[in-house]
């Protein structure tokens, strides 16, 4: 048996660094509670940007401005090691960590950012990092686009893990390439929440016969600083609940195991056998015996798409 756990706390809203201070701090105590997976929620680190669903197209693009500069300088740089705290917090505690998060593309444009998803693996090594395929609506605004480089599924120390983000969930070829990997444990961090995103979740752990993670940031309207710009016209009722979190655990083939949490803050801390993944799988097993490849073919282009490409070998221009 392992013991996974589910953040659901707030971060420091659009601040990194205390955000990642907050993060430790949340590993050493899973750690005191003997927890093997640590999982937080998408954009955690940090702050979804819950303002592009806020401000008026068109009318809000000045306001976007503002919010996504105080944005950009709190994102993840992974060419700087800018998870390093964590990383060493996962060594130290021996936990795997997923991670859902804000990412600058420091290595090539450093102004683009993309909605990731980390594992970093109990040794404290980065096991994966995948980007948001597809912003959602409003959400293209602030994330550029991700490709097919982080469809994996990684070996790690409490088992076979993956990760897509939100409303990937509802893309069933991004879903499948998961499921042809061998997956034990699938985590899905997210912003949604409630009866059509928890229904959600119970189909994927009956499709994929998988343990199931869906987290979202528990987030009140007093949780987040007054001083980010546009504070009282974002969050006008100071008592709303702005994200009531409803982090849940499904058994593989369906049934909850732990949660829903709703509009609570702590961990939501749960024990998996991580085998019965795939002795869930006898009766179906969607990418093995059930599948058809007669009928149907799925393609993963798993290229990491640069926009540049350099080079110190001469170029001949006349052909």
């Amino acid at each position: 048996m392992i013991k996974i756990a589910i953040v659901q706390e707030p971060p420091v809203y659009l601040n990194l660094s205390a955000t990642m201070d907050r993060a430790v701090e949340l590993v050493e105590k899973a750690a005191k509670d003997g927890v093997h997976m640590l999982v937080f929620p998408e954009a955690w680190f940090p702050g979804y940007p819950t303002f592009v669903w806020r401000l008026p197209p068109g009318a809000g693009m000045g306001k976007t401005d503002d919010l996504f500069a105080r944005l950009q300088a709190n994102a993840v740089d992974l060419s700087k090691n800018g998870f390093a705290p964590l990383q060493v917090a996962a060594r130290e505690s021996g936990m795997v960590i997923v991670a859902g998060y804000h990412e600058l593309d420091g290595a090539v444009s450093g102004s683009t950012l993309f909605n990731s998803c980390i594992i970093i693996d109990a040794d404290g090594r980065i096991a994966n990092n995948h980007r948001k395929l597809m912003p959602t609506n409003p959400e293209r605004m602030v994330w550029g686009f991700g490709d097919g480089s982080g469809l994996n599924v990684v070996d790690t120390a409490v088992g076979r893990v993956g990760a897509l983000i939100c409303w990937e969930n509802y893309m069933p070829m991004a879903r499948a390439a998961l499921y042809a990997q061998n997956i034990d444990i699938y985590v899905a961090p997210t912003w949604d929440s409630g009866d059509t995103w928890l229904a959600t979740m119970q189909h994927i752990a009956r499709e994929g016969g998988c343990w199931v993670i869906g987290c979202a940031t528990a987030l009140e309207a007093s949780d987040i600083p007054a001083d980010i710009p546009h504070y009282d016209e974002l969050f006008p009722n100071k008592e709303e609940w702005v994200n009531p979190g409803d982090a849940v655990v499904y058994r593989p083939f369906g049934g909850i195991l732990a949660g829903p949490m709703h509009q609570q803050k702590g961990l939501l801390v749960a024990e998996i056998e991580v085998n019965e993944a795939r002795a869930s799988r006898r009766k179906f097993d969607v990418s093995g015996h059930y599948s058809r490849p007669d009928v149907f073919k799925l393609s993963v282009n798993r290229e990491e798409m640069k926009p540049v490409a350099f080079t110190n070998e001469p170029v001949d221009f006349s052909q």
